[in-house]
């Protein structure tokens, strides 16, 4: 009994994660791009009526052609023209970040200097006094 409890919570608790991931992708497509315009459509299907009892012959394609292809001519229902879906954007905020990184085409890498002379110190040298040398080893004479 306790098995099948948890099965359908579980399959539950699978559509409700569904349902939550649709509804947040449909939330953030209509905050950050122009889907909203869709909301509009239904000011699309009545001015397409209002213009169909003017002049009965007037067919979608017409209609859509005479409100999109022309551009934004000023008639007599310019205000209702311009609340049509996709003639004008709202104002609203996206951002977007890009960051670019540039491509260096010329690499070069120098190569280091490398000292082949090696200096060795020795007692015979003639900068290095052989007394200075020997007193390094002396106990101190003070203490």
């Amino acid at each position: 009994m306790a098995a099948s409890i948890f099965g359908i919570l579980n399959r539950n608790l699978a559509e409700l994660k569904k349902i939550f991931a649709i509804s947040f992708l449909i939330i953030y497509l209509f905050s950050t791009t122009e889907l909203r315009q869709l909301l509009k459509m239904p000011l699309l299907v009545e001015h397409f009526i209002e213009h169909r009892k003017e002049s009965k012959d007037l067919n979608l394609w017409q209609f859509l052609y005479i409100h999109y292809a022309y551009g934004d001519l000023p008639d007599a229902d310019y205000e209702k023209d311009m609340k049509l879906p996709f003639k004008s954007h709202d104002n609203y905020v996206s951002s977007i970040s890009n960051s670019y990184i540039s491509i260096l085409e010329n690499i070069s890498v120098t190569k280091p200097l490398l000292f082949s002379e090696k200096k060795t110190f020795s007692a015979k040298d003639p900068f290095l006094l052989y007394t200075f040398l020997s007193n390094i080893w002396q106990p101190p004479k003070t203490c």
